[in-house]
């Protein structure tokens, strides 16, 4: 065989040479390379209002009897107290673990899949045959469910009654709203847990349950430089909860919502603009305590791209993944789903880009499906 030539020879090196790929934004105080992170269990910290979803197909007499219309949704009051024994014993009911924060924490341990109970939660159920359900789902996920206990209150379900492709949703927060700062997460092995944690996520919800729990993991995340993210979550959050809304502002590395979350939050900073571009911008100029960290504003808007605003006062849109409307079978659980599959990547510390990407794939599984439900492994590459 003739010798190889100089020339053949330095092209066979830099085939071998790895190419690095270009570095791309994170949210951190420097670049990191593209290799994947070591995760450890309780990486993921998320806090919020833990619901059982009973879901069942339900006839137009059930929906009259409880005065329930279709694609509602609704706090349960006095005349629902029956409805979902009858919900149980009448019609087939699947059962699966509810709530914004839960959803997105199972969301995103789906898609890290291993290793298992990178994600932990934080919320309070009741000592009964749901609690019990709600401890066995969040085990099936692999995800490290530390609930507070307690008997006063029976947990919070959502009864999702399904009359063809249309859905009435009746809430009953009941224990989700009786958790307590003092009795759980100050709890030396269980405030272990949240110190374990590099990314922290809170639903706006649970400003009306416990802003002081809130405030304390912000406050931890941000004294030892680790990143926490908070969803705008619903529009009377912005309206009615204001104030400690605007206490943890500071405190937030990433915020999340929808267009419409994100007008009212707007209307209530009185921003002056209807233009979700420019409420993004807005919102991720808002004083800021952790410095070292720039904030991340990342809007949905339902199937128009998803914005995303950065430190540079730079704009970056994102087209969401094409889906028939034929193959739309529940939208519900879009948002969770989103913020679930960027949180899997963030935890990585993949660029923010890819977090989106992942984003964008966990909603568009989980709208073809019933509930925040998933298959056994994605398909996420």
């Amino acid at each position: 065989m003739a010798p190889k030539s100089r020339k053949q020879r330095r092209s066979e090196e830099k085939e071998k040479v790895e190419v690095t790929p270009p570095k791309k934004q994170r949210l951190s105080e420097e670049k990191k390379p593209d290799s994947p992170t070591e995760l450890s269990p309780n990486s993921l910290f998320g806090m919020g209002n833990p619901l059982l979803d009973i879901s069942a197909e339900v006839d137009k007499d059930f929906l009259d009897k409880f005065g329930l219309k279709p694609n509602n949704a609704i706090l349960a009051d006095e005349s629902h107290k029956a409805l979902f024994e009858e919900l149980i014993g009448k019609f087939p009911a699947e059962y699966h673990a509810g709530g914004a924060t839960q959803n997105s924490i199972r969301v995103a341990q789906w898609m890290i899949q291993k290793p298992d109970k990178v994600g932990t939660f934080f919320g309070c159920i009741g000592k009964d045959k749901f609690g019990a359900i709600l401890k066995k789902k969040a085990l099936e996920g692999k995800v490290d469910a530390h609930y507070y206990e307690q008997e006063a209150e029976p947990t919070g379900t959502c009864a999702v009654c399904i009359t063809g492709d249309e859905r009435s949703l009746v809430a009953n927060l009941a224990a989700a709203n009786a958790y307590k700062k003092d009795k759980h997460l100050d709890l030396e092995e269980n405030w272990a847990l949240v110190e374990k944690a590099k990314v922290y996520y809170i639903a706006g919800f649970f400003l009306t349950v416990s802003l002081e729990s809130i405030l304390k993991v912000a406050k931890h995340a941000a004294e030892h430089n680790k990143v926490f993210c908070l969803n705008l979550a619903a529009p009377f959050i912005s309206q009615f909860f204001k104030d400690g809304l605007m206490q943890v502002m500071p405190y937030v590395d990433v915020l999340f919502g929808n267009e419409t979350e994100a007008a009212e939050f707007g209307k209530a900073q009185e921003f002056e603009t209807e233009d979700v571009e420019e409420l993004a911008k807005k919102a991720q100029a808002l004083p800021k305590e952790n410095t070292k960290r720039p904030r991340v504003v990342v809007f949905t808007q339902g199937k128009e791209h998803t914005i995303m605003a950065q430190s540079d006062n730079k704009i970056d849109t994102f087209p969401v993944l094409k889906i028939d409307p034929k193959d739309i079978v529940d939208t519900n659980g879009a948002g969770d789903a989103f913020v679930g599959g960027f949180l899997s990547q963030l935890v990585q510390e993949k660029p923010l880009e890819r977090s989106v990407e992942a984003g964008h794939y966990s909603a568009n599984v989980v709208i073809r499906r019933s509930g925040c439900t998933f298959p056994e492994k994605p398909e996420f590459h």
